[in-house]
């Protein structure tokens, strides 16, 4: 990607997969989370040295809020926005024009319901689907790496692996039910970037 570059600005798109938390009360247990779902973001990065960097990530993430168990299913509309800085560590150096990378850092997700709220819904003894917003803390890791297409141009392939707190005030519980678990979303992204 050249020394002399130190600055990069990009945007990405993906698909992220969800790994919910479980719902429990005294007749059985269901899976509550959100729906795998499109992914797409921004992200301003500085290639401070030969193996270090750093980058600013905004991702929206369409999140349909879930409630699954016993072959059956109920969900309202949603999203979230992850907004979090990461530092990259490098295998080859500035001059490479193939750069894979380790990614880790931390941020925060805000999570929002934006359907319709039904007091009468399936799984009503476990909880029910609120329209409201909640943050909460984030972890960022993954990888990936970046090709240089031109002097000023790349290609970089990421995934990241988002870990966060459950957002209980989405899903309020019903009297006797607790969520167990937090939330693991892998979101392969795919994107071009500029670099000066």
């Amino acid at each position: 990607m050249g020394q002399e570059h130190e600055w990069e600005v990009g945007a990405a798109g993906g698909f992220g997969f969800m790994r919910n938390a479980t719902i429990n009360n005294p007749t059985g247990s269901i899976s509550a989370g959100f729906d795998n779902r499109f992914a797409a973001g921004v992200v301003i990065g500085q290639n401070l040295y030969q193996h270090f960097g750093g980058e600013v990530r905004y991702t929206f993430r369409d999140d349909d809020l879930v409630l699954k168990g016993a072959s059956q299913k109920v969900n309202m509309d949603g999203n979230s926005h992850l907004i979090h800085y990461d530092l990259l560590f490098y295998a080859l150096g500035k001059n490479s024009r193939f750069r894979p990378f380790a990614a880790a850092g931390g941020g925060i997700r805000l999570f929002g319901g934006t359907g319709h709220e039904y007091t009468n819904q399936p799984f009503g003894d476990f909880a029910l689907l609120t329209r409201t917003t909640q943050g909460k803390p984030l972890i960022s890791v993954g990888g990936g790496v970046k090709v240089s297409l031109t002097n000023h141009t790349a290609v970089r392939v990421d995934f990241r692996d988002y870990i966060s707190p459950f957002p209980e005030n989405l899903f309020a519980t019903a009297p006797g039910a607790k969520i167990r678990g937090w939330l693991n979303d892998s979101v392969p992204l795919v994107g071009v970037s500029y670099v000066f």
